[in-house]
């Protein structure tokens, strides 16, 4: 079968594939990546993809995958992998978010004790970029609700 995408790396991105090898530096889909891109390359080994995906225990799809990345989005890219653009699940607070109607009365008095405040009825607000639970209670902020 004709290739498509030629790989053709430049020394410095030969070199750069052989320190990753030596070192096993990075994760190992890194790893493989630079074997695979080393094994390849039109002025080294030219090793047909079939070959490689069975050297390397993965697909020849994997393998095309890979030439074609190098070719269209560059070096860095295909030996890295992409990053996400989005994250995988939305965050569920988004800044400043009312809990207290979602929480019982007990657990408002006994965070209210923690605080050391002495509010009869109050709405708890948090900030949600905070993640320890004891510095939400030193920053917590109290504002009256009327009952409904």
């Amino acid at each position: 079968m004709k290739k498509i995408y030629i790989v053709r790396l430049s020394d410095a991105e030969r070199t750069t594939c052989l320190d990753i090898i030596k070192k096993l530096k990075g994760s190992s889909q890194k790893v493989r990546r630079a074997h695979i891109l080393l094994q390849a390359d039109a002025d080294g080994p030219n090793w047909k993809d079939q070959d490689i995906a069975d050297a390397y225990h993965c697909t020849r799809q994997c393998v095309e995958n890979l030439r074609k990345r190098l070719v269209t989005e560059g070096f860095d890219i295909a030996l890295n992998g992409k990053k996400r653009e989005t994250p995988p699940r939305a965050k569920c607070f988004d800044g400043r978010q009312e809990i207290a109607p979602k929480t019982s009365r007990s657990t408002v008095w006994r965070t209210l004790k923690k605080c050391n405040t002495s509010a009869v009825c109050c709405s708890l607000f948090f900030d949600a970029n905070n993640t320890n639970l004891r510095e939400q209670r030193k920053t917590c902020f109290f504002a009256l609700f009327r009952e409904i």
